[in-house]
């Protein structure tokens, strides 16, 4: 049997007891900012037709009939065999413009909502969204649950259990991260990874901010994932205890998990495995860039 629970146990009601990790922020931010910076601008000039000037060409002079006339050749000198074509000049894609990080929440909120749609924005705190996810992230990878910088908004439904011989958590309570599930689970892992690297630039300097190095962040990203893989799966319902107005696991193994591996578990078996299905997909492809 377990100590007694602290403050981030289980609760009938916890205050920030949500797990859209940051992973999936990011992820969705990437999606909406790449979906704006790489659209062609409707802002093109129309290319306006110009008449052809034609000259006039000087009238041809007749020469004199005793001028020797020469004619051209009519082959043309065969190429050296070591001949070779000049190359094309290589074509330079356009650099995308990213927004200052201060200024990123304007580029982000106002075109997630177009992108991913309402479903999305109504689980998003939409303010200083990169620096909530890069700090929630670099805690996850340590295991720990940032409630102060939660990237979304906490399930309006109630933690439930189901109390008879043993404690059990009611297993409507799992559906509160459907929705947040399906927002991990509706993109293509190559897609998102890739607009993920087009907007690098702007969570690297967050990272800066919080005291790291540059480009580091992807390692700190893959071993977040690492820790919720590695999270154990249950094969059965895991027994609770109550204290006062908190539960605890009542298996010590279980209790003493980290913080963001407990999460994962309150989720419930049948979304855990689409969470852990969408992150192996993420990790092979960040395994590529």
């Amino acid at each position: 049997m377990s100590d007694k629970p602290t403050a981030s146990d289980v609760q009938k009601r916890p205050p920030n007891n949500n797990l859209l990790f940051a992973i999936i922020i990011l992820i969705i931010i990437a999606c909406a900012a790449a979906f704006v910076l790489l659209t062609p601008s409707d802002d093109t000039p129309a290319r306006t037709e110009v008449e052809p000037v034609i000259k006039e060409q000087p009238m041809m002079e007749l020469k004199p009939e005793n001028d020797p006339v020469v004619d051209a050749p009519s082959v043309l000198p065969e190429r050296p065999e070591n001949y070779e074509k000049p190359a094309a000049a290589p074509t330079e894609p356009e650099p995308v413009v990213l927004p200052a990080l201060d200024n990123s929440d304007v580029v982000v909120v106002a075109n997630l909502d177009e992108y991913l749609g309402d479903a999305a924005m109504s689980l998003m705190i939409t303010d200083d969204v990169i620096r909530r996810g890069v700090v929630f992230i670099d805690n996850l990878a340590k295991g720990k649950v940032a409630k102060k910088h939660t990237p979304v908004v906490q399930p309006q439904e109630k933690f439930s259990v189901l109390e008879g011989d043993v404690l059990t958590i009611d297993p409507n309570s799992y559906e509160r991260y459907t929705p947040y599930v399906k927002v991990l689970t509706s993109m293509s892992a190559a897609q998102a990874v890739r607009m993920f690297e087009q907007y690098k630039p702007l969570i690297n300097n967050a990272y800066s901010e919080i005291g790291y190095g540059d480009n580091e962040f992807t390692q700190t990203l893959e071993d977040a994932i690492d820790l919720l893989l590695a999270t154990p799966e249950p094969e059965s319902e895991l027994p609770l205890l109550r204290d006062s107005v908190t539960y605890q696991y009542a298996y010590s193994e279980w209790e003493q998990l980290p913080a963001a591996q407990k999460q994962l578990l309150r989720m419930g078996p049948e979304n855990m495995q689409k969470v852990k299905t969408a992150l192996r997909n993420i990790k092979a492809q960040l395994a590529k860039q």
